[in-house]
């Protein structure tokens, strides 16, 4: 695998967790460097990091928030 690749891998933690967790993207990434982006990419989709799955949270947060003040005020 090349160096900056490497680099980049050790600079977040759950990247490394991923790729443990997911070991054929050794593979990908020793072959394809340009991969990375993808890795990236289904990391995120993993472990929910997109935007849209925060927002979902964020949304899910204030609903469960807006329920128990209706149920505290009945």
């Amino acid at each position: 695998m090349r160096s900056d690749v490497i680099n980049k891998l050790k600079e977040n933690e759950k990247f490394l967790k991923y790729l443990r967790e997911n070991s054929d993207w050794y593979k990908k990434l020793n072959r394809d460097p340009d991969s990375y982006d993808l890795f990236i990419k289904k990391m995120k989709e993993k472990y929910k990091l997109r935007t849209i799955d925060k927002v979902d949270n964020f949304v899910d947060s204030v609903d469960l928030i807006t329920k128990i003040i209706s149920a505290s005020n009945e």
